[in-house]
């Protein structure tokens, strides 16, 4: 039996392991161009959109290109085909070839870049390097008349209560009695005014997003039979995750900067940018900070962590030299696309794993836009 699958499934696939509410504000993730209710059977997986990329996703048959870097970053008046990005946009389209971006939602997942390149270069990963909070979460806590108790769930689930991770529907409840009298001006549902009164309640508990708070008090409000319903609202506190840009991570066994250097060359792509390194070549390396892509807007915080060595991308002279000064860290900086690299497989591998009838090919075409490298030895 032939097994259909739909552009719609590689975005459900990619985003739940790349989730788009992990990008960044400016970043721009997701569908570029495609229908997501047509067929696809093989997909391609870059860096970049170039126009070689584009030539081989179309040359070799593919539904759908996958790439890190968005090839519609900031904001355009046109499309039009004269237009370099334009002009592969038209290609795709007429070609049938959809096109997919996870960038910096792809930075922050777990794994996720970083972890791709941690592994290149033979690090075991500790933790993230600039961790993100876990979602913020209200905890929901409502008592009920127990023969009320369905209905009243029945209402907090539909306005968005209820939901953990894959699960939904979710709560906790716990019997017990309550007691109340009725002051003058009171309209009891249960009970008369000046009378104590008990009765057989439940403890509802259920959790919910705080964009959801709203809704969920109205519908509380509007299920429960009481006129003054009993409930209390909890916040969760802001804890660390593994989510987040960059990651920490260790060495087998300590290595020089020189050694650890070469390791480096050697599970990256050759490029004519190449390796460098700033700091002793003698200085031994065993914990190691990456980050995917440009990084030195955290070189403060690796030297405030205290790792023996920072691997990453486009680094200036000022802040590097600055840096060493100041006491921190060993710098490794490789070139952007080779410490993005090695993420395209990993995120075929998510494919593969979801969708295991497609076809899917990582693309070997450098894109990396420095084509000649010169150095003396030095």
């Amino acid at each position: 039996m032939e097994t259909t699958v739909r552009l719609a499934d590689l975005i459900g696939a990619l985003d739940a392991a790349y989730p788009p509410k992990l990008a960044e504000s400016w970043d721009s993730v997701g569908l570029v161009c495609g229908d997501p209710d047509e067929k696809v059977s093989r997909v391609l997986f870059a860096v970049d959109a170039t126009a070689d990329v584009v030539a081989e996703a179309i040359d070799w048959g593919a539904q759908a290109l996958v790439v890190h870097h968005p090839l519609l970053l900031r904001g355009v008046d046109t499309v039009a085909a004269s237009t370099p990005k334009g002009a592969l946009l038209h290609r795709l389209i007429r070609s049938g070839c959809a096109l997919f971006t996870a960038h910096t939602n792809a930075d922050s997942a777990d794994p996720g870049v970083s972890d791709a390149l941690a592994r290149a270069i033979g690090l075991t990963v500790t933790g993230p390097l600039d961790p993100k909070p876990l979602t913020a979460l209200d905890k929901w806590v409502v008592t009920v008349p127990r023969m009320h108790s369905a209905a009243v769930l029945a209402a907090l689930f539909a306005a968005g209560a209820g939901t953990a991770g894959n699960y939904s529907d979710a709560a906790w409840t716990v019997a017990g009695t309550a007691r109340f009298r009725p002051l003058d001006g009171a309209d009891p549902v249960l009970g008369a005014i000046g009378e104590l009164h008990e009765v057989a309640e439940d403890r509802l508990e259920v959790v919910a997003p705080p964009s959801r708070r709203a809704d969920v008090l109205a519908a509380l409000r509007a299920a429960h039979p009481y006129e003054e319903p009993a409930y209390h609202v909890t916040e969760r506190a802001v804890l660390p995750s593994g989510l987040g840009i960059g990651r920490i991570g260790e060495l087998a066994a300590p290595e020089t900067l020189r050694e650890f250097t070469a390791r480096v060359r050697a599970g990256l792509p050759t490029t004519a940018w190449g390796v460098r390194a700033a700091g002793d070549p003698d200085r031994l390396i065993r914990t190691v900070a990456v980050c995917g892509g440009a990084g030195d807007s955290f070189l403060g915080k690796v030297s405030r962590l205290g790792v023996d060595a920072y691997v990453t991308a486009d680094l200036r002279h000022h802040p590097a030299d600055e840096h060493l000064r100041a006491g921190g860290p060993a710098l490794v900086d490789a070139a952007h696309w080779a410490t993005e690299f090695p993420w395209c497989a990993q995120a075929e591998g998510v494919v593969r794993a979801a969708l295991p009838g497609l076809e899917t090919r990582v693309s070997t075409l450098r894109t990396d836009p420095w084509t000649i490298g010169a150095a003396d030895g030095c």
